[in-house]
């Protein structure tokens, strides 16, 4: 774990060292916190852990280095075509299986999420409520094997198509649930961005026009419009900086019950609202 931590300390802070040195050695080699401090002896390939911190002190993302990270209690296959899936979208996820429930949807309901990289949000989600159908959209085919995979290995009955959100409508009434977390970060900031995010993340997937941050969330709220069933629900991830922008865009487009959450964090993070035409 020294070793590790070293390796990294021109790219991190100790603190984020030490937490990727306590990850990679738990999902490369399958030790975990207790092993590690009751100092348990466990077999290291040293071949594999030179390979990996070349890849790790140039950037790399952990995640693409061992190829997984866990996402509410499952192991989703990470790759350079998708975003990889963040703590804070497992608190959206929760909020929508609470609503889920809440709502009593059944198999006669539907649940889409657009833009959906690894497939983590609605695969999390059809684990958790099996009954409603679920659909995942993303304009990328690379992002859509990905996800395909992803859903293959953990049994989902998710099924995913390509479609291109900001050139194509969504099905009249098609759905009870629309969900989704776009690219939201304007490029002015990609300069701010840690080097293992920028480099190793598909730009896709992150960033919109400095000039038009709330792109994405005018396109899918006026889409979703059409694509919900009265009494819909739409959620949003959201950039920290615009929940303020989002909620009033979303008040002048007609949506009501709109509720702002923060994550653990305190930051300003999702959005849940309805639509009743």
């Amino acid at each position: 774990m020294r070793q590790v931590i070293n390796e990294l300390a021109n790219l991190y802070d100790d603190g984020e060292a030490m937490a990727i040195a306590v990850r990679y050695v738990h999902d490369r080699f399958h030790s975990d916190r207790m092993k590690v401090a009751l100092n348990t002896p466990i077999h290291i390939d040293e071949r594999l852990l030179k390979h990996d911190l070349e890849l790790l002190k140039i950037g790399t993302p952990l995640q693409h280095v061992v190829g997984f990270t866990e996402f509410y209690g499952h192991r989703f296959k990470c790759d350079p075509n998708a975003l990889i899936p963040r703590p804070e979208t497992e608190e959206l996820v929760d909020w929508i299986i609470e609503s889920i429930r809440d709502a009593k949807l059944n198999e006669k309901h539907s649940i889409l999420d657009i833009g959906t990289g690894t497939g983590c949000i609605p695969i999390s989600l059809s684990l958790a409520h099996p009954q409603p159908q679920f659909f995942g959209f993303d304009v990328s085919e690379e992002a859509l094997t990905l996800a395909k995979e992803n859903s293959r290995t953990l049994k989902s009955n998710t099924r995913f198509e390509q479609h291109d959100i900001l050139a194509e409508d969504l099905k009249s009434n098609g759905f009870d649930v629309i969900v989704s977390n776009p690219p939201y970060i304007p490029w002015k900031e990609k300069a701010e961005m840690h080097t293992n995010v920028v480099a190793h993340d598909p730009e896709l997937a992150l960033f919109v026009p400095d000039d038009d941050p709330l792109l994405f969330y005018r396109v899918i709220a006026e889409k979703a419009k059409v694509g919900l069933k009265a009494n819909g629900l739409l959620f949003f991830e959201i950039h920290e900086g615009y929940g303020k922008q989002v909620v009033d865009l979303l008040n002048m487009m007609g949506f009501n019950e709109i509720i702002l959450r923060q994550d653990l964090n305190g930051k300003d993070r999702m959005i849940k609202c309805t639509y009743d035409e």
